[in-house]
This record gives structure tokens, C-alpha cells and sequence, in this order.
């Protein structure tokens, strides 16, 4: 039994509400969980919160794995360690003594599946006690009296000649329950070292740090994703400007009318056939969408804006599908479909999207407009 730990307070003091903060268009804590839940070798998450807010931020995710646990105030507050609440949680639920508990940091949001899987691997093969994560630095140290810590300042070696310094970097630890109750700490024994980019070596504690890590987010996680998502459960689209041109036509009687791509209605077939399941989320509220929702045989269609917005609309179908958004596919060309396409595992635009659209980092922006085949194109891509 592998458990994944992830232990979130409300309290944080120089980010309040950190990790729920949107970190690149995601709740912080989000990007942990979905790469855990992402994880064959993890059977539950734990997600120890003392917060309302958090709670039900998770929560309404609709994770698969992910179980939310109520901390204790005691163990919430400014002076309480990781440690305290680990312990509160082994001793309510009881967990057996082999149960391999992997402590994972929230304020960590580079750690992907990957990393994770690896670390679990070399952990199961018997070598170590604990393990904990580092990173190679390859700063040359100091000692207060003016002495070096890690090199021969008289014969200071090039960087390629310099193995560097393993710097913990706080992304998770692995232990087991019987360990950590006899030491009363995340690691012991013999400690083997599970080793992570370079980049993966700052934490979020200042709003600084916020900002470096959604610039390395962008560059060594969101951008490296190129290749589509073989998990989604999910295809969403929007109507005006992506299933049609966005314009509007009236007839001599003031009737409405919209224009739609048979290549687009075909796309829609090919991914029921794939299983996959489709849905229309529209601000509007017509016959015109309905009728054309009918004679596509989505499975959801959901029109006007009474509904809390399409990322709450969203979030209910995955809720009743028992999926994550991760699992989920969108296709919008507005700023009412921001929010959504933030959220979503694979988020994409017609190319003539309006521009703030187009700016969303790691977006597929399609070489059609809407109307013009452009959702054919990106159903073309999934499946």
C-alpha cells in the first residue's frame, strides 16, 4: 500500500491562501495531485487541510484517488511541523506498519508523474530505509571563517570538471509507517538520495519564489507537452466563433441563424465512436444549438450563464463522469472561455481566437477559424 501524503494549511502568512493560489491558470496544490493521481504506483492521496477553502476547491475537482482529511488546529498552526500532522494522521486512521507513506510538498509544483514513479521504483527495491529528494548544485560554499566548504579556491575547477552538491529540495520523501513512528520523523535509517533537475530546486515561500516557478513551469513542464493527452474522457466545445463563424444572420422574419461545418458534426461521430464523450457549453441559450446538439447526439449540452460559468459547468459533467478536468479536452475562441481552457488537460483555439486566447500558455491553436473546420481539426489530433 503506497499512501501519498500532501499536507496544505490555510494559514500561510506571506501568500495567503497559497495553495489555492492559481499557479499557471491552476489551483497551486493541483499540479501534485494530478501528477500523483497520474501515478500507477500510488493506491490513495491524502490531502491534510485544516481549510475550508481548500477543502472544497479540492474537492470539487472530482479527483479518483484523492481523499481529503481534516487536520487539527493544534497541528495547523504557525509553530506545528509536517511531522505532527504525518503523526495525527498514521495514529487516527491506524495505518499498518508497511505502508509505504511518501510525504509530498504542495510548494513543489515541478514534481511531475515521472519523478515520482522513479523515486517509488528505486524505493521498493529493498536498498533503503528512507529516501529524500535532491537537486546538484554547483555554487561554491563558504564557512564563516573565510574558508571554503566544497572546493580548493587555488585550484578552482571549471563547472564541467565539478560534480557539484546534492541540495535537498523539499519535493517529497518516502518512508514507511513503521519508520516514521519509531523516529517520529520523515526519514531514517539508511537515507537513499532520489535526484531531480536542476530546476526543480526552488520551493514556494515568497511571492519571488511564485514568480521564478511559473517561469520554469512554463519552460521545462507546460511547454515540453507536446504531444496529446491519450487520456481524455472528455470533449467540450464552444458554439459561436468555434462550431460557427460567429456571425449572426437574420432571415426577412427576424429569424436567427447560425452556420455550421458538416467536417466539424463528423469529427463529433469519430470521437463517440472512440468513446469518448461530447458536450456543447454555450452562454447562449437557442433552438439553433439545440437542434444542432440533437442532430450530433452530444451527451451534454449546456446552454446560458445561469449555470455559474463553463468552468462550473465543467466541473459538474466531470463530477457525474467521476473524472478530472486533466481528463478533458475544450475548444474556445473568447475570454468567456478563459477560465475553462486554463483548467483543462488539453485546451485549444481557433486561429483567428481573440488574442487573450491565443496568449494562453501551452494552447493548440488551430490553422483553421471557427466554422471552418477548425474543431474537425482538433478532434483530428486526440484521436
Amino acid at each position: 500500500m503506497v499512501i501519498a501524503f500532501i499536507p496544505v494549511r490555510g494559514g500561510s502568512k506571506s501568500i495567503p491562501l497559497k495553495n489555492i493560489k492559481l499557479f499557471c491558470g491552476k489551483p497551486l496544490v493541483c499540479w501534485n495531485i494530478e501528477a500523483l493521481e497520474s501515478c500507477t504506483e500510488v493506491d490513495e492521496i491524502i490531502v491534510a487541510t485544516d481549510s475550508d477553502k481548500i477543502w472544497e476547491t479540492v474537492l470539487k475537482q472530482g479527483y479518483k484517488k484523492t481523499t481529503l482529511y481534516r487536520r487539527s488546529m493544534e497541528n495547523a498552526c504557525d509553530m506545528a511541523s509536517t511531522e505532527s500532522v504525518m503523526l495525527e494522521y498514521i495514529n487516527r486512521t491506524k495505518l499498518s506498519d508497511a505502508t509505504i507513506f511518501m510525504l509530498v510538498q504542495a510548494t513543489s509544483p515541478l514534481t511531475e508523474t515521472v519523478h515520482f514513479t522513479e523515486a517509488l521504483q528505486m524505493y521498493v527495491q529493498g536498498n533503503y530505509d528512507s529516501l529524500i529528494t535532491c537537486v546538484r548544485n554547483y555554487r561554491f560554499f563558504w564557512n564563516e571563517d573565510g574558508t571554503s566548504m566544497n572546493y580548493d579556491y587555488m585550484h578552482r575547477p571549471r563547472r564541467q570538471n565539478f560534480s557539484g552538491m546534492l541540495m535537498e529540495n523539499g519535493a517529497f520523501y518516502i518512508n514507511t509507517v513503521k519508520n516514521i513512528l519509531g523516529n517520529g520523523n520523515r526519514l531514517s535509517g539508511r537515507i537513499g538520495i532520489y535526484e531531480m533537475p536542476e530546476y526543480t530546486a526552488t520551493e514556494i515561500d515568497e511571492p519571488d519564489d511564485w514568480i521564478i516557478l511559473e517561469n520554469l513551469m512554463y519552460k521545462h513542464v507546460i511547454s515540453c507537452k507536446t504531444s496529446v493527452n491519450p487520456s481524455i474522457k472528455l470533449f467540450l466545445t464552444d458554439v459561436d466563433g468555434t462550431l460557427t463563424d460567429g456571425g449572426m444572420y437574420y432571415g426577412e422574419s427576424n429569424d436567427e441563424m447560425k452556420k455550421f461545418n458538416t467536417r466539424d458534426g463528423m469529427g463529433i461521430s469519430l470521437l463517440r465512436e472512440a468513446g469518448i464523450k461530447t458536450g456543447i457549453i454555450t452562454s447562449e441559450n437557442t433552438h439553433i444549438v439545440e437542434n444542432r446538439a440533437k442532430k450530433l447526439n452530444v451527451d451534454y449540452l449546456c446552454q446560458s450563464r445561469r449555470n455559474g460559468g463553463k468552468l462550473a459547468v465543467a466541473e459538474n459533467i466531470c463530477v457525474e463522469m467521476g473524472i478530472t478536468l486533466n481528463e478533458v479536452a475544450y475548444i474556445g475562441d473568447d475570454i468567456n472561455c478563459v477560465e475553462l481552457l486554463l483548467n483543462v488537460g488539453l485546451a485549444a483555439c481557433p486561429v483567428d481566437a481573440q488574442a487573450k486566447v491565443k496568449s494562453i500558455p501551452g494552447i493548440k491553436i488551430m490553422t483553421k477559424k471557427g466554422g471552418e473546420g477548425c474543431v474537425r481539426e482538433f478532434i483530428e489530433m486526440i484521436i
